[in-house]
């Protein structure tokens, strides 16, 4: 059973029970926030937006959640017209005044001023909760999949969509690419949505390649952890300006 197809059944299930006014308290998760920087690895540092950044000498590389709301206000076009891969725009299950979030995202941000090349594979990213979970992210060719479902035949108004959501994705993606000295890269890392269970979890970039041999080949590797919580409350509808429906 693949991960799409996974991931379709986790949202009919979510999606039935958040449809149904009668089966009262649900669970609700609050945005995505770092950790304080006291109980970050040692030397990483929590900035004012949530970015939580490790510094490698004059290597930084860090990441940020990222809210549906930001991720509307980013690409406003689309999420007018209903195609931003990245939130379900301003849909709502029936009968409900809220909108659930389509995936976990995060911005990786990388600025090379130290080593001659290095190189961050995104799909190497894993996501740890406390409790045992653990997410990885999807790659461009399973999010082609995913869409694809929305596209009807290979024409029209529908496979326009697909084409709009898959160029969103191809431009803003982080890529793995070599970061040569000078250079900065950066670009969204995304992940399944959450289960209600999880309130802490470490993101992990594993791998991280500082230095190259004569081959090309990865002479020296880092991994890197950036711990995150929320929270997660019940509530009959999600907090609105701090109250509770």
């Amino acid at each position: 059973m693949s991960r799409i197809y996974r991931l379709g059944l986790y949202w009919l299930g979510l999606l039935s029970v958040a449809g149904c006014g009668a089966l009262g308290y649900r669970y609700f998760p609050g945005p995505v926030q770092p950790v304080p920087e006291e109980a970050q690895e040692k030397g990483v540092v929590v900035m004012d937006d949530g970015t939580v950044k490790h510094s490698i000498g004059r290597l930084e590389i860090d990441i940020r959640p990222m809210t549906d709301e930001e991720l509307n206000r980013q690409f406003p076009t689309a999420t007018r017209k209903g195609v931003n891969p990245y939130t379900y725009g301003y849909w709502r299950p029936s009968g409900e005044e809220w909108t659930p979030s389509r995936f976990t995202v995060f911005r990786l941000k990388v600025k090379n001023y130290e080593f001659p090349k290095i190189e961050v594979d995104p799909l190497k990213a894993e996501i740890v909760a406390s409790n045992g979970r653990r997410y990885r992210p999807f790659s461009i060719l399973e999010l082609e999949n995913y869409f694809y479902r929305y596209a009807i035949g290979y024409a029209g108004n529908k496979y326009g969509e697909f084409r709009e959501r898959m160029d969103i994705l191809n431009s803003t993606l982080y890529e793995k690419v070599p970061i040569f000295s000078g250079q900065e890269r950066e670009g969204y890392i995304v992940f399944p949505p959450l289960h209600p269970d999880v309130r802490d979890f470490t993101v992990y970039l594993r791998e991280v390649v500082l230095r190259f041999d004569y081959r090309n080949e990865p002479l020296e590797t880092v991994d890197l952890s950036f711990h995150f919580q929320r929270e997660v409350y019940k509530a009959r509808e999600p907090r609105i300006a701090g109250r509770v429906k």
